[in-house]
């Protein structure tokens, strides 16, 4: 197990820096006034970004599963966009 900790560390950082990151990401995020018209999909997609955020600017940013992830999630979220009145939601969000 020590094996395995010690190669995530030199990827995504030491987890209590990145714990602390991740979540102060996270805060950030719920604080934005649209944070509760979010389906949870679309929820859940951008607190796993923000811990794959934290992991980037914590570990190596070079690692390229980081940045992948990124995009996974963000189209695993991406059809929620598509959901019946979903666009009439977004327009009223904007006005």
């Amino acid at each position: 197990m020590t094996h395995l900790l010690q190669t995530r560390e030199k990827t995504h950082g030491s987890y209590p820096s990145t714990a602390r990151l991740s979540q102060a990401l996270k805060d950030t995020m719920k604080s934005g006034p649209n944070w509760i018209s979010l389906s949870d999909a679309q929820a859940e997609a951008l607190e796993m970004i923000a811990l794959k955020i934290a992991r980037i600017l914590s570990g190596n940013p070079d690692y390229a599963d980081h940045w992948d992830d990124v995009i996974g999630y963000a189209r695993l979220a991406r059809p929620e966009t598509d959901a019946p009145g979903a666009a009439d939601l977004a327009k009223e969000l904007r006005t």
